[in-house]
C-alpha cells in the first residue's frame, strides 16, 4: 500500500508586472493560510518538511510557490531579450499577486533569506492585509553577496551556487538534508540565483521602512540561526531592535536553510514563532 504525502502540487496563470506567468505551488493542510517564500535561486520543496507536519497542518493552509524563474514555475513569455533582475518592486508584486490570485485571506507570510527580507517591505506596505510574518533569517540590509561569477560562461553554474550556499548550512545539521538543498540549488536555471543575489545584495534596503511596522496590526516573529553568515545573528537583532513588539530567537546550532537543513531541530522554533504571531486563543475563531 502506498503512503501518499498530503502534499499537492498544481499549476495556474497570474499577471505580474504586465507580463503572464504560469506558476506552481504546492499545499498542505487546513485552517490559517501560511504562504511560505523559498530562498534565493531555489524552490518550494524546501517546505515538505513542514508540509508533512500535522501539528502544523491542522492549524496551517501551508501555501509555497515557485518564484518566477524558480523550480517548476516558468519565466515570462519572451524572457530570453532581458536579464533577469529581481527588484524589491518586483518582489513585492509577485508575492501579492500569488496572495490575491489564491484568495488567501490574511494570511500569515513566511520567507527564508530573501524571502525573509521581503516579508519585511510587506509588512511595511500591507499590514492592514496581513496577520503576521515570519522572517527566517531575515535582514533590512545585506550587501556583498552578489558578484560576477555567479553567472560566468567559464563557471559551472549550476554546481557554483550549490557550493557557494552550502556553507552556509550549519555544521551540526545532518548531511543527508544539506545535500537535498545543495542538489535543489544546482537545478536553478542560468544567471537566475545572481538575478535573486542582485535584489538581495544590491537593491535591497529597508532599514528605515521597517520602523514603521506596528506589530498590534500585523505580528512579527524572527529566527535566525547561530551559524549564518549571510544573515548574521547580529543583522537581525538590528530589524528586531527597529520593530517595536517583534519577537526575535536565536536558533542554537543552525544555519541559513533551517526549514530544510535540520527540520526536527528546527521544528520547535517554528511552532513558538507561529503561535506568536497566530495566538491559538484567536486561531479557531478566524476563517
Amino acid at each position: 500500500m502506498i503512503a501518499f504525502e498530503p502534499i499537492i502540487g498544481r499549476y495556474f496563470t497570474a499577471d505580474i508586472g504586465g507580463e503572464r506567468h504560469r506558476l506552481f505551488f504546492e499545499e498542505a493542510g487546513r485552517g490559517i493560510p501560511l504562504l511560505c517564500l523559498h530562498t534565493a535561486g531555489n524552490d518550494s520543496r524546501q517546505f515538505r518538511h513542514m508540509m508533512n507536519d500535522k501539528a502544523i497542518t491542522d492549524r496551517f493552509r501551508i501555501v509555497a510557490f515557485d518564484m518566477p524563474y524558480h523550480g517548476r514555475s516558468a519565466p515570462p513569455d519572451r524572457w530570453w531579450l532581458k536579464k533577469f533582475r529581481l527588484t524589491t518592486k518586483s518582489y513585492l508584486e509577485i508575492v501579492r499577486a500569488v496572495w490575491l490570485a489564491l484568495g488567501l485571506e490574511r494570511p500569515v507570510i513566511l520567507g527564508c533569506s530573501m524571502g525573509g527580507a521581503i516579508v519585511l517591505k510587506l509588512a511595511v506596505e500591507y499590514q492592514d492585509e496581513l496577520r503576521g510574518i515570519v522572517g527566517l533569517e531575515s535582514s533590512a540590509h545585506a550587501p556583498g553577496r552578489y558578484n560576477q561569477y555567479l553567472h560566468h560562461p567559464a563557471i559551472h553554474g549550476g554546481e557554483l551556487c550549490a557550493c557557494y550556499t552550502y556553507g552556509l548550512n550549519s555544521p551540526y545539521s545532518p548531511e543527508v538534508n544539506r545535500r537535498e538543498n545543495w542538489w535543489y540549488y544546482a537545478q536553478s536555471g542560468p544567471g537566475v540565483y545572481q538575478g535573486d543575489v542582485y535584489f538581495y545584495s544590491v537593491d535591497w534596503d529597508a532599514r528605515e521602512d521597517i520602523k514603521t511596522i506596528d506589530t498590534a496590526r500585523c505580528k512579527v516573529a524572527l529566527l535566525t540561526g547561530e551559524y549564518d553568515y549571510s544573515c548574521t545573528p547580529a543583522m537581525t537583532e538590528a530589524v528586531a531592535a527597529s520593530i517595536r513588539g517583534s519577537k526575535y530567537t536565536l536558533m542554537t546550532g543552525m544555519g541559513h536553510f533551517p526549514m530544510i537543513e535540520n527540520y526536527p531541530n528546527f521544528r520547535p522554533y517554528l511552532i513558538d514563532a507561529l503561535d506568536h504571531v497566530a495566538p491559538r486563543a484567536t486561531a479557531d475563531t478566524v476563517p
